[in-house]
């Protein structure tokens, strides 16, 4: 029933759109970050 409603109705896709944006969101965002340390201490340590 649960999987019928999420799939079925309007509501149900536009709840599944919403947590799959969020996920992707989630994973660039700790990319950018991560990449972001990396330059940082890249950076950090050629000033010295």
């Amino acid at each position: 029933m649960a999987w019928h409603l999420l799939f079925g109705s309007d509501i149900g896709l536009l709840s599944l759109f919403t947590i799959v944006f969020i996920i992707c969101m989630a994973i660039y965002l700790v990319f950018f970050v991560r990449n972001r340390i990396r330059e940082d201490e890249r950076n950090h340590r050629l000033e010295r």
